[in-house]
């Protein structure tokens, strides 16, 4: 098999056991169309320069975003249909009509990685803020987010969590209405505790931004996930009333910038299934930075930086490295479906 058809091969594989059989049907159904076609877009496919794989480049869901979007604008209803009641045989003739019919579309949107900006990983982002707030009650935290895209996730503060007879209040209080998310929690639900959250800002080499960019945002999701939708409609109304602000920049040298500015409180360091996609030497500045502001922090003024990446068990490792004074602490919280559907949350200090 050729490198480019295992990388929809794989993204097949991975939608089913990520609960879109869906987007698996179309990625399948893309390999034999693009396999057989002669038309721009399958050469472009087929000469892929780089890792087409979900490891790199993301070639497949780029392809499934660009039918999604025709989708969701009403441009093509008989693809529309063909989701809404998928068989193999028409969903392969009306993919096939679109690639042909939207060509520059699709072209466009081969040469954009995609960026999903997963509104649900909030919910560990929040259970690690309740587990902070318990060990350095009455603290206060600014937020830095590496790999932000569009920011949504700089309002994680806002959304609320918890399940459907008992949400936590949000640890930022917001009008009107909020992000709600309900994992499925494997093991015990941490406890809400308190913690007071500063201001927020974050970097991306692409960010988005929420107003222009909303369809991109949704189109990214996969068709077939409802839930998953509706929860980016709700961020994308919320960051309409509370703007993210993401500068665009490489990560590692925009986060020790950010380290070498005087703050007279806490400060909390996060990324979530972004890290894999920085270079080396962009990994290797982010921990030097973090290192060199942790010899400098104190009870009043501590770093904190939690990490969502893939290590090749199950979903993504939740780790949390605090530094107060006195040394650096660890703790492997427990682990995360990569879409938030679950949370494993067993916090165990490590270090």
């Amino acid at each position: 098999m050729t490198a480019w058809r295992a990388a929809f091969a794989l993204q097949a594989e991975a939608c089913r056991a990520l609960g879109s059989p869906l987007t698996a049907r179309v990625c399948e159904q893309l390999a034999l169309i693009l396999a057989g076609d002669d038309g721009a877009l399958a050469r472009r496919v087929r000469t892929w320069p780089g890792d087409a794989s979900h490891r790199a480049d993301s070639v497949p869901l780029r392809l499934c975003g660009a039918l999604h979007a025709l989708v969701l604008t009403g441009r093509d209803p008989e693809l529309a249909q063909a989701y809404a009641e998928p068989d193999d045989d028409r969903l392969h003739d009306r993919i096939s009509q679109a690639i042909h019919r939207d060509e520059a579309h699709m072209l466009e949107w081969v040469e954009h990685a995609p960026q999903t900006n997963e509104v649900a990983r909030a919910a560990a982002l929040i259970a690690a803020c309740w587990f902070i707030g318990a060990l350095l009650p009455g603290r206060r935290f600014d937020l830095l987010e590496l790999g932000a895209s569009a920011g949504l996730n700089l309002n994680f503060p806002r959304y609320r969590l918890g399940d459907a007879e008992e949400y936590a209040p949000s640890l930022l209080a917001d009008e009107g209405e909020s992000v709600w998310l309900n994992p499925q929690w494997r093991g015990a639900a941490p406890a809400p505790a308190a913690l007071a959250i500063g201001a927020a800002r974050g970097v991306d080499l692409n960010p988005l931004d929420p107003a222009r960019d909303g369809l991109r945002l949704l189109a990214y999701v996969w068709a077939d996930q409802r839930a998953r939708l509706e929860r980016m409609q709700a961020a994308l109304a919320l960051a309409g009333r509370h703007p993210p602000q993401v500068d665009r920049g490489d990560a590692g040298a925009w986060l020790a910038a950010r380290l070498a500015e005087p703050c007279a409180h806490g400060r909390l360091v996060y990324h979530t299934v972004a890290a894999q996609y920085f270079p080396a030497p962009t990994r290797a500045l982010v921990e030097s930075a973090l290192r060199a502001a942790g010899d400098g922090a104190s009870p009043d003024r501590p770093l904190a930086h939690l990490s969502m990446e893939a290590d090749g068990g199950e979903g993504a490792a939740l780790v949390l490295r605090l530094w107060s004074g006195g040394g650096m602490r660890e703790w492997s919280l427990g682990r995360a479906d990569f879409h938030g559907r679950w949370i494993g949350w067993q916090p165990k200090e490590t270090l």
